[in-house]
């Protein structure tokens, strides 16, 4: 109701019923499919509670801490980060682990759940997004594509093996005694210069 008063306000009254038979017709179309495929991006976590990180303005009022050092997205957000400075990389990205852990998804997941459980085949999301919100919102693993990996999940940067394996009570900590490199959390790193998929890892510490 919020969105579409706001819209409402903004839109000329000749524009306006434009607008509404588009929603008319995407509601019908809804109805008539018989599975649900959601795209989502930064915008679906910031209605949670959860900064987007849009330009260093919104970077730094999250983070204060690396504005004092004049360190911007791009340069804490890629794994050299992790062997330039491991404490302060962890710093940022235990930090987000947290707040993505105790974060709970608001209610548009669930009138999403809602519409897709009446279509034969139900939902599948395809998201940019690295918090784990669709999950913890109750949608399949099976259903959901990370495109740039999730933060819950551990790799080595090494890398020592070509696996994963779950940041499930793991705390962000280096551990310099039985691993030489940095355990890593699993993403695609958009701002690398050769931006791939690091091969992952099999065990917690790097021992190969």
């Amino acid at each position: 109701m919020y969105c579409r008063s706001w819209y409402r306000k903004r839109i000329p009254n000749d524009k306006w019923l434009m607008h509404t038979s588009f929603i008319n017709q995407a509601a019908r179309l809804i109805d008539n499919a018989d599975s649900l495929l959601i795209t989502a991006g930064a915008g679906m976590g910031v209605d949670s509670g959860l900064p987007d990180f849009r330009g260093n303005d919104g970077f730094w009022k999250a983070y204060p801490s690396l504005a004092t050092s004049g360190i911007d997205f791009k340069s804490i957000a890629n794994p050299r980060a992790f062997l330039k400075n491991p404490k302060q990389a962890w710093g940022f990205y235990g930090h987000r682990l947290a707040l993505y852990r105790k974060t709970i998804p608001h209610e548009g997941f669930g009138i999403l759940q809602s519409i897709a459980s009446k279509m034969p085949h139900g939902a599948f999301v395809v998201t940019s997004n690295v918090d784990g919100q669709f999950q913890k919102a109750g949608f399949s693993d099976d259903a959901i594509f990370e495109i740039h990996g999730s933060l819950h999940s551990l790799q080595c940067i090494r890398p020592c093996q070509h696996r994963i394996w779950s940041a499930n009570g793991i705390e962000p900590v280096l551990d310099e005694v039985h691993c030489e490199w940095v355990i890593d959390v699993e993403l695609l790193w958009v701002y690398d210069t050769h931006a791939r998929f690091i091969p992952w890892a099999q065990d917690l510490f790097c021992k190969g």
